[in-house]
């Protein structure tokens, strides 16, 4: 009897056809970026009108209560060399009556003042320039075009900083409206109106 080769077991273990083509694994899929895309920023010359930062409030009321305390301070000092060198009791009350309605106007206006005066100033800004907007009781507009912009400034004093703020310092040719300041600004906001009013290169203010 003749002896029968069997064949000689795959050594992958699997059953597939011999001469089969290998299975290519699938590729895999691209792994999402973890960081959001950036967000596009607005540009700020949308010719939108737009107050100030509600935080120049509290900074005009710090600032509004250093000048009461140094005012009263003063006139306080007046009033007891008053109290010592005058002999007359009325002329006394009267400086006592005049210092304590000064340093409550003073008080009242520092504290009271900030949120009116807020409310009615704002500005705009577009391709031609900036427009702004003050005043409580006499309103006041002022628009400075770009073109007459010979450079810009942004200030911080310390408290400014401390808040967050900047003052926009604009620099116009001509004798009207040759300096321009524009507080209680963001101070990111100021540094990108500052960027947008500088001159064109090969543009020059006359």
């Amino acid at each position: 009897m003749s002896a029968v080769a069997m064949p000689e077991p795959d050594d992958t273990g699997t059953d597939s056809p011999q001469g089969a083509a290998p299975v290519e694994p699938a590729p895999a899929s691209p792994v999402a970026s973890s960081a959001p895309a950036e967000a596009s920023v607005p540009s700020i010359a949308d010719g939108v009108e737009r107050p100030l930062d509600p935080r120049s409030i509290a900074l005009n009321r710090i600032v509004g209560w250093i000048v009461t305390a140094v005012i009263s301070s003063g006139l306080l000092m007046g009033l007891l060399i008053v109290l010592v060198a005058v002999p007359l009791a009325w002329i006394k009350v009267l400086v006592a009556l005049f210092w304590a309605a000064v340093t409550a106007l003073l008080a009242w206006s520092a504290h009271f003042w900030p949120p009116l005066e807020h409310r009615y100033a704002s500005y705009k800004v577009d391709e031609q320039g900036i427009e702004i907007r003050r005043g409580v009781v006499w309103r006041v507009v002022t628009d400075v075009p770009r073109s007459r912009v010979q450079h810009t400034d942004v200030s911080q004093g310390p408290l400014e900083r401390s808040h967050g703020l900047g003052t926009l310092v604009i620099y116009t040719a001509g004798t009207d409206h040759a300096r321009v300041d524009l507080s209680g600004l963001d101070h990111a906001t100021a540094l990108r109106i500052r960027d947008h009013l500088l001159p064109l290169e090969g543009d020059d203010a006359v």
